[in-house]
């Protein structure tokens, strides 16, 4: 993750009337400015004003809670099942360690597959498709970019939208059968 600006962990007062002070700007701010702090590597806390307990967690989780609610889910249903099924588990204490490490993992791997996806389909007519496969995922990992950056490349035409959402569908299911296929016993 990009280091912080300034070195320093920005405090941020949450107040009863759900309002966030910003003490190094000494100003008031919103949800969308922490989540642009996040993406931009700031280190923040979040501390409740009357108390002064750290809260930061609990912010956190709703400015997840809001983007999800936007439309563009990233956490999928089957996931959100399994983690809620995990809290009073006796590996429940293992969960935040491995989701780290795997999101760093991720992140760490993220330029390795975009290289190869590319080179993969460079010189055959999923070429396009993989652009567009690979662009859609860049949009949907843009939230764990620390630059908050997203793709460059602009939209397509609105009169071809339709044929492109409906083709990338056919696309994914047919992916989804063969990751299907591939945890199957005897299907390789």
């Amino acid at each position: 993750m990009k280091k912080p600006n300034d070195g320093g962990v920005v405090t941020v007062k949450k107040y009863a009337n759900r309002r966030l002070y910003n003490t190094e700007t000494s100003s008031y701010i919103t949800l969308e400015h922490l989540a642009a702090m996040t993406r931009e590597g700031r280190e923040f806390r979040v501390v409740d004003a009357k108390t002064d307990d750290d809260i930061t967690h609990n912010v956190l989780t709703q400015i997840i809670m809001e983007e999800e609610g936007r439309g563009q889910t990233m956490l999928p249903v089957s996931f959100l099942r399994q983690l809620i099924a995990m809290y009073g588990d006796s590996m429940q204490a293992m969960v935040p360690g491995y989701l780290e490490a795997s999101m760093d993992s991720f992140r760490r791997n993220q330029t390795q597959f975009k290289t190869a996806v590319e080179g993969a389909f460079a010189h055959s007519p999923f070429a396009e498709i993989a652009k567009r496969n690979f662009a859609m995922f860049e949009a949907a990992t843009s939230a764990f970019k620390p630059e908050g950056k997203t793709s460059t490349k602009p939209p397509a035409p609105a009169s071809s939208k339709d044929e492109e959402i409906a083709s990338l569908k056919a696309e994914l299911a047919a992916l989804r059968d063969k990751v299907d296929a591939l945890g199957t016993p005897g299907a390789r």
